[in-house]
């Protein structure tokens, strides 16, 4: 019954990882836009942290109710999550994708308010939405999966599934393990869990500073680029620490946690929050979804990966590397700056449209922050132009046809 329940959940798990970063980046302006998707990083945190917390709560219960009540208290869950759903407004790009220009207008209308934005003018920013969308699709001939691997989205689709891949190749194991890892450093369980809570609230505290950091201009590929480095040089002290006599086990055990609770926080303020927002900005907007779940299902086969060579990695009775783990998973992160450094682009403060013509021109990723770009010299067809006037006569007879309020 547990293993159905697992599967079953799994799979609505597996859409919400995709829908919600592409949901965030569309219904946000530019300016929010790496706000809005990194905070999904801090809703991570969250979870994680109210987990970690029950579980620590059940250490000292020995009867039924010690599992029990972690799987009960889930229930609580859907309801606040379906209002949520019902009362969430749709994506006015998906609205235009699927031609339905004036309900997306709408929408936007209704994701701002107008009393506080008073330069907002909704008929530009959907024809902006109108263009790009012509523009994608003079680009990319179809919207299918194989369309991701086609053309210029190929490029895109590779960067998106490697930043997904490389939350997991920077360390993410000891994260996912760091209980497990602790308690075989030499750490008593309880103290275990203790650092695991520590841990997991610094997930959190560091999308707020990501925040900052992004607030005073660093870039997203500067962040995830110097945050690779970060984590290369800290896995690598984790892995000398294994070279600490026994004696000196409980001490070494300490600095180990200590060391994951700072691996913890450049992993968060950098590589962790900042995929979120780059996974949603690169991909093409015809096939973001589509991208964003190709590069989720890379990112969950590494995963797999990782769940079967931790354990041997950290079980005494297997390979019992211990902290010498460190040492294997710190050479990774460095194949990974290696990578970001020569492939990654930086999106920052770039319309989708922009980024959609740099790709196009095959602009280095080095030089996508200093490149120029006017993508209303790029031509459209002049059906999707036509399709704009339509809709937009269309609600203008629509609000003469109605009835005035008295």
């Amino acid at each position: 019954m547990l293993l159905a329940a697992e599967i079953l959940c799994g799979l609505p798990w597996g859409i919400f990882q995709t829908i919600c970063v592409t949901y965030a980046s569309e219904v946000c302006p530019i300016a929010l836009r790496g706000y809005l998707t990194t905070y999904v990083n801090f809703c991570w945190g969250l979870g994680q942290e109210i987990g970690i917390g029950i579980l620590r709560s059940m250490i000292g219960r020995t009867d039924q109710w010690a599992y029990r009540i972690p799987y009960g208290l889930q229930w609580i869950w859907p309801l606040p999550l379906i209002v949520g759903l019902w009362l969430a407004p749709e994506s006015p790009w998906w609205l235009v994708r699927k031609g339905r220009v004036a309900d997306a207008k709408k929408s936007l209308l209704r994701l701002t308010s107008l009393n506080r934005e008073t330069d907002f003018d909704a008929d530009e920013t959907v024809a902006m939405m109108v263009h790009t969308t012509a523009l994608e699709e003079k680009l990319t001939e179809g919207s299918s999966y194989i369309d991701c691997l086609k053309g210029v989205n190929r490029r895109r689709t590779e960067i998106v599934c490697m930043v997904w891949a490389m939350q997991n190749l920077s360390g993410n194991s000891f994260s996912n393990y760091s209980t497990y890892f602790l308690e075989q450093a030499g750490m008593s369980a309880e103290h275990a869990y203790s650092f695991a809570l520590g841990q997991y609230a610094i997930n959190m505290i560091g999308v707020f500073g990501a925040w900052g950091l992004m607030s005073i201009g660093i870039g997203r590929r500067t962040l995830y680029l110097y945050g690779l480095c970060g984590l290369c040089t800290v896995l690598c002290i984790l892995g000398f620490l294994g070279l600490v006599p026994e004696a000196d086990r409980q001490k070494g055990a300490l600095a180990t946690g200590s060391l994951m609770i700072g691996w913890a926080v450049v992993y968060q303020l950098t590589v962790g929050s900042v995929a979120y927002s780059l996974v949603s900005e690169l991909p093409s907007r015809r096939l973001q979804i589509k991208t964003v779940a190709l590069g989720r299902i890379f990112y969950g086969i590494v995963g797999i990966v990782n769940a079967v060579l931790a354990p041997y990695m950290l079980n005494p009775t297997a390979w019992n590397w211990s902290n010498y783990t460190g040492f294997f998973w710190g050479g990774i992160c460095f194949l990974c700056v290696i990578y970001t450094y020569f492939r990654l682009p930086e999106p920052n403060g770039r319309t989708f449209a922009e980024l959609g013509v740099l790709f196009e021109k095959g602009v280095s990723a080095r030089k996508f922050a200093t490149t120029k770009v006017d993508v209303f010299h790029e031509s459209v067809d002049d059906h999707v132009l036509d399709q704009l006037s339509k809709a937009d006569q269309a609600t203008v007879e629509t609000v003469e046809q109605a009835p005035a309020h008295k």
